[in-house]
């Protein structure tokens, strides 16, 4: 398998796919052309912002209201900070990207981080379709957020591939006296869509990684799964590794 590099520089209005980008471009691409392709074989090597080869590469949507964390949660995995102070909602599309070790196969992940405001869900659409994975988070302390988890499944379902991953996060789990979303209500709801759940914290760091982690290792064992390979089991992974975070932490 060659060995790849992905494309240093800001990212801008070309599609990802002719030039992928890495670092916060900052805020409204959402004249950005939609991306054309979900999973990503770079031709030639090319360069990221951190200098990483990569094998492999693939597209990862965060979605959810406005205002549940999803730029936080972005920028906590990628340069491990919180970002305190006023909320400033993302306007259309933006992305980073980062490149991690799976079972000695380096990926990288093409995060685009998506604005919750109903006048930019056209926008978000055109992007479903491309991607290989979808975190969708809602904020324990917004009832409301919960509640639409529900409508933005059913976007999923209209406008993503098939056979997207999809995982839902409880976000703000850090803020115990706010909350009004219990973590067995979160359970329940990815219990009926079968998908895998886990509560996450952007401003202490719980389970950040091990969202990002569980969503890559999914992605790269459908992709390089040998003959003999038993098929991973991105649930009971996750399952498995929440209860060791949980005996840890007692």
């Amino acid at each position: 398998m060659s060995r790849k590099k992905a494309v240093k520089g800001k990212g801008g209005s070309k599609s990802p796919k002719a030039s992928p980008s890495s670092g916060r471009t900052g805020k409204g691409l959402a004249a950005a052309a939609a991306p054309s392709s979900g999973l990503v074989y770079p031709s030639r090597p090319s360069l990221s912002n951190s200098g990483e080869f990569y094998d492999i590469a693939f597209k990862v949507m965060l979605v959810g209201d406005s205002g549940v964390g999803k730029t936080c949660l972005l920028v906590r995995f990628k340069d491990g900070a919180f970002l305190a102070g006023s909320f400033i909602s993302t306007v259309g599309i933006d992305f980073r990207n980062k490149v991690m070790s799976i079972d000695a196969v380096k990926v990288k992940l093409q995060i685009w981080d998506t604005a919750g405001q109903e006048r930019f869900r056209s926008v978000t659409h055109a992007y479903y379709r491309d991607a290989n994975a979808l975190l969708l988070l809602y904020d324990v302390t917004n009832k409301a957020s919960f509640d639409n988890i529900r409508a933005w499944l059913t976007e999923i379902h209209e406008y993503a591939q098939q056979d997207v991953v999809v995982m839902l996060l409880g976000n703000k789990a850090d803020s115990t006296h706010n909350r009004v979303v219990k973590r067995e209500e979160g359970e329940k709801l990815a219990k009926e869509f079968g998908v895998p759940f886990m509560e996450t914290s952007a401003k202490s760091g719980l389970n950040v990684e091990l969202a990002f982690t569980a969503v890559a290792k999914e992605l790269k064992h459908r992709t390089m799964k040998e003959p003999d390979e038993p098929k991973f089991q991105l649930k009971e992974y996750v399952d498995k590794e929440m209860r060791t975070v949980g005996c840890c932490r007692s």
